[in-house]
């Protein structure tokens, strides 16, 4: 049965809204990187300030279902979306390190509830057989909306209060238009519980993966933006390089998605690792030229995106499909550590060796995952492809599985 025209109205309007979202948070992401390299709080505050939204975010992933079970998808939202539009507009308000190190840890809370109700909601309106296109349309949106956001840098004054407002107001918008639109909860069931230690053991590679790739993308957005300006680079040129790679990120998924269909995913993993480690290595040794460094943006967005999707892939073939939902939590956890961890090493490093510090030791973590990935391949035969195929999943988005409260009612 095909949706009806109430149905789509419901998932364009969801769709439209988190695309807003993410157009504030592509913006945030870039920005905050940007102020804080002007507030000056040093290497170790300014790392601290950069990982509570990690942190926040991840705490939100696990726990904010429990929270949407109980007051309903719209009031959830509503609640979300006035967290993060609250913490945003005090910001400006309660200029100091310790303030702002929890305010972003709310709006990473606050972020993270906003896409797991959007998810779990669109898994309830979507019908089984339009699932995948919808969100397919989804992650576009969210990739597209967040390339766009680093074009607003190159309008705003990053010393003023004008930013902050300017990200409460998009925050604001989704929130009045799921606000006013009508929703029947979706019905929950229970998950299967998995043990804590026993993805480990059937898919390390997979939990290694997730680690890595979150220290390296969280370094990434949350430090590379900050050296950009502190060189005197211009802003025009920080968002054009940040659109660049997010873009990247959006260009490899569908090639790298089939080929991690079609081949033993740990070799693509590996392969994704080499790349990432070689194209931040490049960053570092080419000349300085726009051209170049675009070029090596482009690809170090993309396979730096891939490698997350890889890994949650990897882990759903190694494991039952009754636990897809258990299984995609514990990958966020550890993903969420990851990206706590690496604004703090990598605020460390840069302090002492610059941004070449940072890129090589990322390059380092990428290259440490692809030996544990070619070894694991040589030593265990990769399991069929038959549970869980690649799904796209976004940068500063929600690393979440597309059924987080299990609503789906059927076998993925």
């Amino acid at each position: 049965m095909q949706p009806n025209g109430s149905m789509r109205a419901q998932i364009g309007t969801l769709i439209v809204a988190t695309s807003a979202i993410q157009l504030a948070n592509g913006f945030f992401g870039t920005f905050i990187s940007l102020r804080i390299g002007i507030e000056d709080f040093g290497a170790t505050m300014a790392g601290l300030v950069l990982s509570s939204y990690f942190a926040g975010f991840t705490l939100g992933a696990l726990g904010c279902g429990r929270i949407i079970e109980r007051i309903g998808h719209i009031r959830a939202y509503a609640a979300f979306a006035g967290m993060v539009v609250a913490a945003t507009a005090a910001m400006p308000l309660l200029a100091g390190s310790l303030y702002w190190l929890v305010l972003r840890a709310v709006i990473g809370f606050g972020c993270s509830g906003i896409f797991v109700t959007t998810e779990s909601w669109l898994n309830a309106k979507a019908q089984p057989a339009e699932r995948g296109k919808v969100f397919s349309i989804y992650m576009v949106g969210t990739f597209v909306a967040l390339a766009l956001g680093q074009l607003l840098i190159s309008r705003t004054d990053i010393e003023s209060a004008g930013p902050f407002n300017v990200i409460a107001v998009l925050f604001a918008i989704p929130l009045v238009m799921v606000s006013t639109s009508r929703a029947e909860p979706p019905q929950t069931t229970i998950s299967v519980k998995l043990p804590y230690g026993q993805l480990l053991r059937a898919a390390p590679i997979a939990v290694a993966g997730c680690a890595i790739s979150g220290i390296v993308s969280s370094a990434f957005y949350a430090l590379v933006p900050a050296w950009m300006q502190d060189e005197g680079i211009s802003r025009e040129t920080i968002a054009l390089f940040m659109l660049v790679a997010v873009l990247g990120g959006l260009a490899f998924q569908v090639p790298v998605g089939r080929l991690s269909d079609r081949f033993d995913r740990r070799l693509v993993l590996a392969l994704l690792a080499v790349g990432f480690a070689g194209s931040a290595v490049a960053l570092v040794l080419l000349p300085r030229t726009l051209p170049a460094v675009l070029s090596a943006a482009a690809l170090l967005g993309g396979f730096m995106s891939t490698l997350y999707p890889v890994c949650v892939a990897n882990a759903h073939d190694q494991m039952p499909a009754d636990r897809v939902v258990a299984v995609s939590g514990q990958l966020i956890l550890v993903s969420g550590i990851g990206s706590v961890v690496g604004p703090l090493i990598g605020t460390s490093l840069m302090a002492y060796f610059t941004i070449d510090g940072v890129l090589y030791f990322m390059a380092a973590a990428a290259l440490l995952l692809a030996v544990l990935a070619v070894g694991r391949s040589a030593t265990k035969r990769a399991a069929p492809h038959l549970r869980r195929s690649f799904g796209i999943l976004a940068p500063q988005a929600a690393p979440l599985a597309h059924d987080p409260l299990g609503v789906s009612g059927e076998t993925p």
